[in-house]
């Protein structure tokens, strides 16, 4: 028989919180992908919640971020942010959302995360009408 990952505790109050900000944002969506809620805008994902993922007890999201922040967010606290799997190398960062992480601060990353997505599209469709 397979072990099962079980969820971390309060997962349910954490991805409502995500849920709440990340859908009050113009044109942005949930989606279920690799078993974990996604959140996009225009098709382009800037969030991913997730809870014990492999296993790992946290609950976290991951989130777009733009060059620098990364490194300066774990520089600076440690205990709430980190590289997280995968998207690390392309700059996203995670947030821990177990650690008492204050809801402000989580709200602007996600924020500035949806901006530099939604930009980047618009800037796709303004170098498309160019050619």
């Amino acid at each position: 028989m397979a072990n099962v990952i079980k969820p971390a505790r309060g997962g349910d109050a954490a991805l409502a919180l995500v849920r709440s900000i990340c859908l009050a944002l113009p044109d942005t969506v949930e989606k279920l992908a690799w078993g974990a809620p996604t959140f996009r805008v225009h098709g382009r994902q800037f969030a991913m919640f997730l809870n014990n993922h492999h296993g790992d007890g946290k609950i976290a999201l991951w989130c777009a971020a733009p060059p620098g922040v990364q490194q300066d967010l774990v520089a600076a606290d440690p205990k709430h942010f980190y590289v997280p799997p995968y998207v690390g190398v392309g700059g996203w960062v995670g947030m821990r959302l177990d650690t008492k992480l204050g809801k402000g601060a989580i709200a602007a990353i996600i924020e500035q995360g949806y901006r530099m997505i939604a930009e980047k599209k618009k800037a796709s469709k303004r170098k498309a009408s160019r050619l």
